[in-house]
């Protein structure tokens, strides 16, 4: 008797995107007055048994040198679902390309929109800003993975972005967890890069060493399967050399494990992001991850940009290394501890998980403190809005930033 044992796999691919129409020699690439225009509120009529009633747009960037990449992303009150693109002009035409996806689930396919005569593409192409906004109406089509999208999907302008109160929108481990089939590894420079087209304005990364203290990112105490593909190593990712691990580990998706200088450089040179949460999963001295701190938000500021990079205290193990640095109460934190070890440690930050509730009158305290505070790790998408509608958190961290991202920029 035979007996055979096999586990489902479970994908969802990034969809082949390759539209003749928008690879035309002829299209250009949007200027930056038509992207801000198309940004704002939109509600959908035709497609909301997929993408909800209403989506929140807005344009991130990927830069690699001197090139730029744009990209448009749709996040929709429906689930955890979004859509990514990028646009070009065609003639007095827009072209949106991209594919869109459910993130509790593997549903995934390709989405293409046009904005053509009479649906405010005059406006949205001209370089002056008129002060009445017409009727702006995306139409296009989606479908089912690779095949050609024929299903109909319509958005129409509402209002714009909500920024009144500015939120900081973390995504956990760089961009989203590996068992969330997202299309990079988490804790990667890859999934970094792709964080602002989740929705993120930061990122919250796992920092440990490995045994000749090369800072890597990597969330699990021990190589595991989760996260890696199969290789017969095991045990701790402190037993192995930086050479060991990038030598023969790979990631889910194929990526090797990043060193942490590889993390914060994508951060600088290639992203918009704003914050970083370097969450301390070792034990010992903590002097290399002060050094990158400071070195990466030096980088940063030496190019015009605020990015603000705060060393996570989870436990209080880390917190006695902390409180060895020179200095600590100088150095940008995050605590996930009591208020008191806030006040300890002069934390910029504090972090309570969101299973405590809201919290508001210590949250208060924190502000008049002058420090901030933000939630973890909160992804039930009626939660997130309760928190807005009732909490006062400066950020929330979460897997799918996605998700926070529509009620942030949704929010009236």
């Amino acid at each position: 008797m035979l007996i055979f044992s096999c586990k489902k796999k479970y994908e969802a691919p990034v969809p082949d995107a390759r539209w003749d129409l928008f690879s035309s020699s002829t299209a250009t690439v949007l200027t930056h007055n038509t992207r801000n225009k198309l940004e704002g509120v939109y509600s959908i009529t035709d497609g909301t048994d997929v993408f909800g009633p209403s989506a929140a747009l807005k344009w991130s960037y990927t830069a690699n040198g001197r090139d730029t990449t744009y990209h448009l992303s749709m996040f929709c009150e429906r689930q955890v679902v979004y859509v990514i693109c990028e646009g070009k002009r065609l003639d007095s035409t827009i072209l949106l390309n991209g594919y869109w996806r459910n993130v509790v689930n593997t549903e995934t396919g390709l989405a293409r929109f046009t904005l053509s005569k009479n649906s405010g593409v005059g406006y949205l192409l001209d370089s002056s800003n008129p002060d009445t906004i017409p009727a702006i109406v995306i139409t296009g089509t989606f479908g089912t993975g690779d095949v050609p999208p024929d299903r109909p999907i319509s958005l129409q302008y509402s209002r714009p972005l909500y920024r009144a109160t500015p939120l900081e929108i973390v995504a956990h481990r760089g961009g989203g967890r590996t068992s969330d089939l997202l299309p990079a590894s988490e804790n990667t420079v890859e999934i970094i890069k792709m964080a602002s087209r989740l929705g993120a304005t930061g990122i919250e990364i796992d920092v440990r060493f490995t045994s000749d203290s090369v800072p890597v990112l990597y969330h699990d105490a021990t190589i595991n399967e989760r996260l890696i593909q199969k290789n017969g190593m095991v045990g701790p990712i402190e037993n192995y050399s930086y050479a060991q691990l990038n030598g023969l580990v790979r990631l889910i998706k194929g990526e090797r494990i990043p060193t942490l200088r590889e993390a914060l450089d994508a951060v600088v040179y290639n992203t918009s992001l704003r914050y970083v949460w370097l969450d301390t999963k070792f034990t010992g001295s903590m002097q290399k991850e002060r050094d990158l701190q400071v070195e990466y938000m030096q980088k940063a500021a030496a190019m015009g940009r605020n990015l603000n990079i705060t060393i996570g205290i989870p436990d209080e193990d880390v917190l006695k290394n902390f409180l060895k640095l020179s200095g600590y109460q100088n150095i940008p934190s995050v605590v996930e501890l009591t208020p008191q070890d806030v006040t300890t440690t002069n934390a910029k930050i504090w972090a309570p998980r969101w299973t405590l509730g809201l919290q508001n009158e210590e949250v208060e305290r924190m502000h008049a403190a002058g420090r901030k505070a933000f939630v973890w790790t909160l992804d039930v998408p009626e939660n997130i809005n309760k928190y807005f509608l009732q909490g006062k958190f400066d950020g929330i961290l979460s897997n799918y930033p996605s998700s926070v991202a529509y009620y942030y920029y949704a929010k009236q």
